[in-house]
């Protein structure tokens, strides 16, 4: 992961985009990406979706993710250590016992 990281920030420096990479607007861009994501999906049945548009998500996704971890670099956020934490978070929230096999919100169980 930190040599995915590495190669996204030096490819953002080589270009001097670093000022134009704010939280907020990092934020912004990966909830556009994630927009564009979503597109693919629009009017069709899952697997049709990914039938024809398999290329445009992986390249909209790659966009999510490179987006994601600009964030977490620059916030100095461990990303691993974040979703390791964010789990255990939802392992307590959602318990295997009160929710396996359903698709209820924490606040439904």
């Amino acid at each position: 992961m930190d040599a995915i990281i590495k190669n996204i920030i030096e490819f953002r420096d080589e270009r001097d985009w670093k000022q134009f990479h704010n939280a907020k607007d990092l934020a912004i861009s990966l909830t556009l990406e994630a927009s564009e994501l979503l597109e693919n999906f629009q009017w069709k049945e899952s697997g049709e979706a990914v039938d024809r548009n398999k290329e445009q998500i992986q390249d909209e996704l790659a966009d999510v993710l490179i987006y994601a971890l600009m964030i977490a670099h620059d916030l100095e956020i461990d990303v691993k250590q974040a979703i390791l934490h964010k789990l255990k978070k939802n392992a307590e929230k959602y318990p295997i016992e009160k929710f396996k096999g359903t698709s209820k919100k924490y606040t439904e169980g």
